[in-house]
C-alpha cells in the first residue's frame, strides 16, 4: 500500500511538474506583445547589459556569460512584469498552484550572491537548489544539463555583475502532494536525462554547435515537443500543444516542418522576427525578441542545419478541399472583404511583415490554435533590432462569427498550396470562449 501510495503520488507530481516545465513557455510568455520580458532591450533594462568585471571578476568571462545568458533566456523567467532584469517575481499560474520565478541578482540576501559556481551549476544542471532542495522543472534543467560547466561558470560571471536588487520574491503557492520538493526524486528518475552532451564525430563541426544549442541553452523541446500524461517527452521536435498556443514541428518534415525551409529562412527568421514564410508572434516573438536576435550568424545557422537534419513527423498532406466547395466558397469570400489587404490575393503577405499563407507548414499545423487566436484576439510581431516596429494585426472577434472564422480558417488552410483538416465552428467556439474574446456584434454570448 505504501509503495502505490508513494507511486501514486509520484505520478501526480510528475503530472504537475510536467504542467510546470512547459509552462516555462506557455506561461512566460503568455502575452502578445513582447513588454517586460524583452528588458535587455527596454530603456530599464539596459543598465544590466553593459559588462564589468567586479574585484574578483573575469570581464573575459563575463561578456562570454552575457551572450550566454541571452541564448538561454534567462530573463524571460527571471523578471517580473515591470520588475528589475533577474530579479525574479514573476509568477507561473498553473493548474496545481502558482511557483514563483528566483532572484537571480547577486543580492546576498534574497539572490544568489552568496552561491559558489558548484552551487550554480548544480541548480541549472541538475534541478537542485543551494542546500540541496530539488527545484521544480519549470525552470528547464533537464535540457541545461547538456550546457558545459564552463558556460555555465560564464553565465554566473556575468549574473554576478548585474545591480543587485533585494526582492525577496512571493513563495509558491502549490496545494499538497504538489509542494513535496521531495517528490521531485521520482519525477527525475521517470524523466531527467543527465547525460551530458557529447559531440557525434559523424557529423561537422556546425551540425554538433546546433545541437548543443537546441538541445541545451536554447531548451526547445520544452516547447515543440508534446508531453505525455506524466510530462515525458513524446516524439522529439514535432510539435507540443500548450496553454492555448500551438508550437510548431521544426524538423525536416516538409508538411508541419522546416523541410522547405532553406537554413538562410531559419537564420533570417530567428534574427529579425521574421523572412518571407512567416512572422514571429506570440510566445516566439518574444524569444527572439529576447534571446534569439542577440545569437550571432554563426549560431543561428548552426541552429538551422541542425535543425533541417533532425528526422521528422511522419504527417503527409490530405487531398485539398474542392475551390467550389460551400465552405471554401464562402471562406474565399471572407478573406477578400477582410484578410487580402495585408495578406494580399494571393496569400503571399509582406516579407518580414505580414506573415505568408501560402504553402505554409504554420497555417497546415494540426492543431489550429495559433491561426484561430490571432483571428479572434489578433497579435503582434516581434520586436527587433532589424524590426523595431513590429508590425500588428487587429482582432477579428467583434466582427467575423464563429461559422465566418471555420470558414475563411478552412479556406487558408487548403488554398495556394495548403492542404489540411477543416476548422468547424465548434472549434472556433471553444476558442473563443478560452480567450474570453467578445462575440462578433449582433451575435449573443452564449451562441
Amino acid at each position: 500500500m505504501r509503495v502505490k501510495t508513494l507511486i501514486g503520488s509520484f505520478s501526480a507530481l510528475a503530472l504537475a511538474a510536467a504542467f510546470l516545465a512547459w509552462n516555462h513557455a506557455g506561461e512566460v510568455h503568455a502575452q502578445d506583445t513582447p513588454s517586460a520580458h524583452s528588458a535587455l532591450n527596454a530603456p530599464a533594462a539596459k543598465a544590466a547589459s553593459p559588462v564589468s568585471a567586479n574585484a574578483d571578476g573575469d570581464a573575459d568571462s563575463a561578456e562570454r556569460g552575457l551572450y550566454l545568458a541571452r541564448a538561454g533566456d534567462c530573463i524571460a523567467c527571471h523578471t517580473a512584469e515591470g520588475g528589475k532584469p533577474f530579479a525574479g517575481g514573476l509568477p507561473l499560474q498553473t493548474p496545481f498552484g502558482k511557483i514563483v520565478a528566483s532572484n537571480i541578482t547577486p543580492d546576498k540576501d534574497t539572490g544568489i550572491g552568496t552561491w559558489s559556481d558548484a552551487e550554480f551549476i548544480r541548480a541549472v544542471k541538475e534541478g537542485r537548489g543551494k542546500h540541496g532542495e530539488y527545484l521544480y522543472p519549470a525552470m528547464p534543467y533537464t535540457a541545461y544539463a547538456k550546457v558545459s560547466d564552463q558556460d555555465l561558470r560564464d553565465i554566473k560571471a556575468y549574473l554576478d555583475t548585474v545591480p543587485s536588487v533585494h526582492n525577496k520574491v512571493e513563495a509558491n503557492q502549490l496545494p499538497f502532494p504538489f509542494n513535496i520538493r521531495m517528490l521531485m526524486f521520482g519525477w527525475n528518475l521517470l524523466f531527467f536525462d543527465k547525460t551530458p552532451f557529447k559531440n557525434n564525430d559523424k557529423q561537422s563541426v556546425e551540425w554538433n554547435r546546433g545541437a548543443y544549442l537546441v538541445q541545451g541553452l536554447g531548451h526547445c523541446a520544452s516547447c515543440h515537443t508534446a508531453k505525455n500524461f506524466l510530462g515525458g517527452d513524446e516524439a522529439a521536435l514535432q510539435g507540443g500543444s500548450l496553454q492555448g498556443w500551438y508550437a510548431p514541428e521544426i524538423t525536416s518534415n516538409p508538411y508541419t516542418g522546416l523541410g522547405n525551409w532553406s537554413t538562410e529562412d531559419i537564420v533570417e527568421y530567428l534574427h529579425t522576427g521574421g523572412n518571407a514564410r512567416s512572422v514571429a508572434s506570440g510566445p516566439m516573438a518574444e524569444a527572439v525578441s529576447n534571446s534569439l536576435q542577440h545569437l550571432s550568424t554563426a549560431d543561428l545557422h548552426a541552429v538551422g542545419v541542425y535543425l533541417k537534419s533532425f528526422p521528422g513527423s511522419d504527417r503527409k498532406a490530405p487531398a485539398a478541399r474542392d475551390a467550389s466547395d460551400a465552405t471554401m466558397t464562402l471562406g474565399h469570400s471572407l478573406f477578400m472583404a477582410n484578410c487580402a489587404a495585408c495578406h494580399r490575393s494571393s496569400g503571399q503577405g509582406v516579407t518580414g511583415m505580414v506573415s505568408s499563407l501560402a504553402d505554409s507548414a504554420g497555417v497546415r499545423a494540426p492543431d489550429p490554435a495559433n491561426m484561430l487566436r490571432t483571428i479572434l484576439i489578433g497579435s503582434r510581431g516581434a520586436v527587433t533590432q532589424s524590426n523595431p516596429t513590429g508590425a500588428a494585426m487587429p482582432n477579428f472577434s467583434w466582427k467575423l462569427t464563429d461559422a465566418d472564422i471555420a470558414a475563411v480558417s478552412t479556406y487558408v488552410r487548403n488554398s495556394w498550396g495548403n492542404a489540411a483538416a477543416p476548422i468547424s465552428a465548434d472549434d472556433v467556439k471553444k476558442v473563443r470562449g478560452s480567450l474570453g474574446a467578445q462575440s462578433a456584434i449582433g451575435v449573443a454570448q452564449n451562441q
